[in-house]
Parts: structure tokens; sequence; C-alpha cells
């Protein structure tokens, strides 16, 4: 039984009485195995990341960095998602699973499937992308390729830069075997003492503040620039680390710790004291993955399984260099022909000044209409951060609420904050110290703002704020007015251009009352309203999709147009997903835009013929989350922070906004019908839960890329303004 009553979403009143009761939900009516897991599910949109660094038709520099992005998302998820299965494990906790399946089964799923990634992913560095960024020019050599002088020319280096930093740990009766840090690039050596004849083992951290590959000093002035990794210029003079002692043994690798966080704000009297101690001991947690390079001896190998205490399954022999994440570095060499074309975010036509080099009155723009924009194609730096630079400068504006999940200390974002506070207006920021892996630095800068006189909060016990957020009061004519702002990605200059988001500005009362409660209960204490033109979790947002689902089923069984279409990072919540099972059983067409995990489960007969799931990867990172309903020809379209997922649904504090004005509306509807159409580059879920790629048509052509057209679509609207 589900609970679709209670809920003000703003789609009128006259024709939502039908909605006001409970809906009686038979779940019998669906089977029992249709969820896909969502651990493996993950792992498959990794491997969709990896099949981008095995395109030949991308550029190669690009092709090198989404080998970089996948070696730290694997990170990522073993850190986090297997760390914290194996922690539940081991603490008798019960392990969420929605594939009726026990979670010793999951993990040796995840072991297999994760072993195979990482093992393609070594080998498409050595057999393809290595071979193209040689033909290109860029060669990553062996010391073994290097001539007489170039060995030369490094020895100097590693004299002058290296040898100071190292610091060889010896493992001895009077030396216990030395902590490894999580994800540190190490050598494992073995040595024999020459007076002894006895062998001893070492453990060589390689310094991580160093370049992970090193330029082969004047190779680029020849036209061909070599580098060599840093691990191997260490390999190669160890004898300089151990005088007299014969080197027998030395190998890569490389330990992954558990550090998901844990905290029981329940228990505490301070967050930032207890998150400071987490962090502390996140440090220290548990290994759950060695990677070693493939020629390990298996004395080593022993020895280190031993020491770090863990399983065969969690051992991960690999060939090539470990740790690819260190293609970032070699991703950025400055080669433009080895790059996606340049590509400079235009200014919204919206916020476009009606001077030349004059400077755009956003507060005026924004009375006239709402305005929508779509990063990183339109900027953010002349919306976003135009907006809050405008709002902290201007004397009429009397106070500043805003919610910062991901930023940083330098921030623009930051800087404005402050400087409003400076100037006598109140400033809110409520900050989400708890972003995973952000953690410390976001106290860092919420201290920042605290010692400026912003009024600084932490959100509420027990849930994340998630949501994106900024609304603005001013004083016009004796009157209050609200300018809002409400964002699908986080307010961060950086990732903006990057992360492909939607953000609308708008002076709407209704919004403007809706955030004005909602950021009066995030600094106080629980979310108990109904909002007009906002879905917020985590008490409405669930009930409002539900209810918007079941409005599409009904309007399919009673003959009419019904359509849902749903973007978001992760679909995963078994409710919406049963929801959606239901519209598609009465003949609503399903079409899902999601970007990483996807419990879906597609050629259900009876069940899911009316869904379809695509997948779009790219330059950017599709981040924006969209939920569009036909609802009887008269479209409902949300935009906001939210995917389907169970924290974000119950544990966070999350946001969508209506988008009223018909043209955005079609905007948006329009923008899913270029990416679900067949003749789009994108990848599509099969009934066997496999992802299969389509980027080129019947003729042998290349499809439409979405976001290079996406990128000349907004062009030629602003090129279309300027010739009126």
């Amino acid at each position: 039984m589900i609970d679709t009553d209670v809920l003000d979403t703003g789609l009128g009143d006259a024709d939502d009485d039908d909605f006001d009761e409970t809906v009686e939900v038979d779940d019998s009516q669906l089977p029992a195995h249709r969820y896909m897991d969502r651990e493996l599910s993950w792992l498959a949109f990794n491997q969709r990341v990896l099949e981008l660094a095995e395109d030949p038709a991308l550029p190669v520099l690009e092709r090198a960095n989404f080998l970089a992005i996948f070696a730290s998302n694997l990170d990522e998820f073993f850190m986090v998602r297997v760390a914290g299965l194996k922690r539940r494990i081991m603490t008798g906790l019960a392990v969420p699973t929605n594939v009726g399946r026990a979670p010793a089964d999951v993990l040796a799923d995840i072991s297999e499937s994760a072993h195979a990634l990482q093992l393609r992913h070594a080998r498409v560095w050595l057999d393809l992308v290595q071979p193209a960024l040689t033909d290109a020019g860029i060669e990553v050599v062996t010391w073994a390729e290097l001539s007489d002088d170039e060995r030369a020319s490094l020895y100097e280096y590693f004299q002058a830069q290296v040898f100071p930093v190292l610091m060889p740990l010896a493992v001895d009766p009077a030396h216990p075997f030395p902590y490894i840090s999580g994800l540190s690039l190490n050598l494992a050596i073995r040595i024999r003492n020459a007076k002894t004849g006895r062998q001893e083992f070492a453990r060589l951290k390689v310094p991580p503040m160093l370049p992970r590959f090193v330029e082969v000093p004047g190779s680029s002035a020849s036209g061909r620039a070599r580098y060599l990794p840093l691990e191997q210029l260490i390999a190669h003079h160890l004898g300089d680390l151990f005088p007299g002692m014969e080197i027998l043994e030395h190998h890569t690798f490389r330990l992954t710790r558990n550090e998901d966080v844990v905290i029981e704000e329940d228990e505490t009297e301070n967050l930032i004291q207890a998150l400071e101690a987490e962090l502390l001991r996140r440090r220290f947690g548990p290994p759950i993955r060695l990677e070693v390079t493939e020629e390990m001896d298996d004395v080593t190998l022993d020895l280190l399984i031993d020491e770090l205490e863990v399983t065969a399954q969690e051992v991960y022999r690999l060939p090539g260099p470990l740790d690819l994440r260190g293609l970032f570095d070699l991703a950025k060499i400055d080669r433009p022909e080895l790059h996606y074309p340049a590509h400079v975010p235009v200014t919204a036509t919206a916020f476009q000044p009606a001077e030349q080099n004059g400077r755009a009155d956003l507060f005026a723009a924004i009375r006239k209409g709402d305005v929508l924009v779509h990063h990183p194609y339109e900027s953010f730096t002349t919306s976003v951060v135009a907006f809050l630079e405008q709002a902290a400068r201007d004397p009429h504006v009397l106070a500043i609420k805003q919610t910062l999940y991901r930023t940083s200390g330098d921030s623009p974002i930051v800087q404005a904050l402050i400087d409003a506070a400076e100037r006598g207006k109140q400033v809110l920021a409520l900050v989400e110290v708890k972003a995973r892996f952000d953690e410390a630095a976001n106290i860092v800068w919420a201290r920042k703002l605290e010692k400026a006189g912003v009024h600084v909060v932490y959100g509420l016990v027990g849930l994340k704020t998630h949501c994106k957020l900024l609304h603005v009061i001013r004083e016009e004519d004796g009157m209050l007015r609200s300018y809002s702002h409400i964002g699908t990605g986080n307010y961060n200059p950086k990732t903006s251009r990057l992360y492909e988001d939607f953000g609308l500005f708008t002076a709407d009362e209704q919004v403007g009352r809706d955030l004005t409660r909602l950021f009066n209960e995030l600094s106080g204490y629980a979310i108990e309203k109904k909002f007009k033109r906002l879905l917020v979790a985590p008490l409405h947002l669930r009930k409002g999709l539900l209810r918007l689902i079941e409005k599409e089923r009904r309007n399919a069984l009673e003959g009419k147009p019904a359509h849902i279409r749903i973007k978001v990072n992760s679909m995963v919540d078994e409710q919406i997903i049963d929801a959606l099972y239901r519209a598609s059983q009465a003949g609503v067409r399903v079409d899902v835009w999601v970007r990483g995990i996807c419990s879906l489960r597609l050629g259900l007969e009876g069940v899911s013929e009316n869904i379809t799931v695509r997948s779009i990867l790219g330059r950017y990172l599709e981040h924006s989350r969209i939920f569009a309903f036909a609802n009887d020809g008269d479209p409902q379209v949300y935009i906001g922070s939210a995917d389907m997922m169970h924290r974000n649904l119950d544990r966070r504090v999350e946001a969508l906004v209506r988008v009223v004005a018909p043209a955005q509306v079609k905007e948006l509807i329009d923008f899913f019908d270029l990416a679900l159409s067949d003749g789009t580059s994108s990848w599509r879920l099969q009934p066997s839960g496999d992802w299969e790629r389509h980027s080129v048509g019947a003729d042998g052509k290349p499809l439409i890329d979405l976001q290079d057209r996406t990128m000349l679509q907004v062009q030629r609207r602003r090129r279309g303004r300027a010739v009126r």
C-alpha cells in the first residue's frame, strides 16, 4: 500500500480530488525478481566509461582522461560501496538488497566483475591508448627504453627532487610492519644483508606530491615528449637507499581501505567535532582491496596478504602500471588537437547586457520572467555567480540564504557571501559538511564564513541537505520581493564547467514563500509544511512523484495521452520503480535516461514492455535531474537535485521545482526528445541487463552527439538574438 495523499504540488486544486485517497497497490501482479543488482549496475556504468577510453574516434588525451576517471570511480566504489557491504556483514547488520540474494554472493559477483573490469582497464591502456599516445608523440617509456644520456639526466632529477623525500621503512623484529595508507602507491622490496646473508623486507611509499609521470629532460624539444613512471625511476635507484644490500625483488602494490564515514548524529552534541574524529578514524579503515603487479613473486605476495589481512578474493593482479589516476596529469598536456575542441560557455540570452561591455541587471531580467539556464553550455559565472555578486553589493538587498553542498574555499560563491555579510546584510549559509570526501574542506570554509559574520548552520540531524537553493530578499518600492534560484547541481564554479546541469531563476511569489518556509525549517527544526511549487524530501517528494506517476497510469487507462520521462543519475528506489512498472502495464510510455545505476529490469513480460532506458556519457558529466509528465496534454515538468534512491528520498533534504513557462517546458521536453531519439548516440539497456552502445547508424555514419548538438543549439539561440 502506498500513501499518496496530503500533498499540494501546485498541480491545480480542482483536478486533484481524485488523488486525495490512499491508493491500493497489488504488488502480487509484479514478479519477485524485478530489480537489477545496484552494485553490478554501477560496475556496468563504469564499463561504459571504459568503452569511451576504447573508442578510437575520440581524441587520444580524452581517452587517457577516461581511463583516469574509470580508476578514480572504481576507487570510490571500493572505499564506499564494497566497504559498506563488508562492514554490515561483519557487524551483523542487515544488508539491503533488492535482488533476494545473500550478501556474500553479491560480494562474490562484485569481485568477479571488478577483476574482469580492472584487467580490461589495464589492457586498454597497454594495447590501445598508450600506443595511440606514442603515435601522437607522447611516449610513456620503461627504464630499458631510455638512452644513457636520458638515464643520467633522470638520475640528477632523482637525486635533487625525489631521493630527499623518500622514507624506506624496514620490517624486522625492531620495526613492525608499517601502516599502509589508503590509495598510496608502494614498493615492496626484498633485500639481502651482504654481511649476514639474512633476507629482509622493506616498504617504500611513492611520494604522492611528485609528478606520477616524470618527463624525460629535454625530450619535448625533439617533438616527442617522453615520460617515465615515477615508481620505475625509484625502483632503479634502490641501491642509493639500501647501500651495501643486495636487492632481490621489488614490486609495486597499492592498498584500498574502507573510507566510508559513519556518524551517529543522535548521540553527539557537536557534529563538527564528531566528523573531525571520524575523518581521523577513516585513515585507519580496514583494507578491502590489494592491487599488485602481475609479476610479483609469491613470497612477497604472501607476506602482504598475511600482514594486511586481506583475502585472496581481495587481491587484484594487474599488468602494467598501477594507479592509472596518474593519467589525469598526462591528459592535461597542452596539445589542443588531441583534446575535445574548445568550448566557451555563452551568457544566457536573458542575462546578456543591453550594451556591449556593460553589466547586466539580473534582477531586472528575472522580474521579466523565469530564466532557465543550462550549464555548461550557458555560463555559470555570468548567471549564478553574477547573480550572487550583484546581490552582495546591492544596497536594496536585505538578506541572502543559500545551501552549499560541494564548493571550494576560494570560490567566488563563498567570497560573495562574505562580502554580503561584511556589508551588513543578513546572510545564512546552510553548509552540508557531510558531503562525502569533501568533509575536511567543507569544515575549513564553513569556519571561514562564520568568522566573516555569516550565519552558518549544518542542516537537520540525521539528514544531508542536498538541495541546491539560493534565495535573495530585496526591498523594492517599500515592499519585499523574493528572487530565487533552484538548481540541479552544486554551487561550484569548477565543476560547473564539466557537469551538465539546469538552474531556474524566478521572482515568483509562490517559490519565494516556499523557500522562505524551507530555509526557516532548515535552520530550525523539522520539515513539515506543504509547498506550492516545490516538491521537498524527505516528507513530500516521494509521495509527489508517486502521485504524478499514478495520474499518468490513470490517464492511460482512460485513453488519455500519457507519457513519463525521467532523467536522473541513479534509478534504484523500489517504490518508484514499481510505480513505473504499473504505469507501463497500463500502457504508459516510460522513458528513463540514467547516467549511472539503474535497477529497472527490462524484458519482463506484461510488466516493462513500455519502458526504455538510455544512458549518455561524453565530454560532460550528465548531472541534471528532470521529471516530465504528459498530464493529458498539459505537461508538468520538474527539475531538481534528487536521484531515485532511498537516501535522496528518505534521508536527504531535496527539492524539485516545477517549471511553468511554456517555452521552458518545451525546451526541456525537446531536450528529452533529442536525447532519447534513435538517431542520437547512447547506450541502451537490454533485457539481459547488458548495456549496448549505439554510436553508428545503419548507414555507417556517426549518430548525433547530444552534447555537441546542444552546444550548437545554444550558440544558435544567442546568434539569433543578436541578429534581431
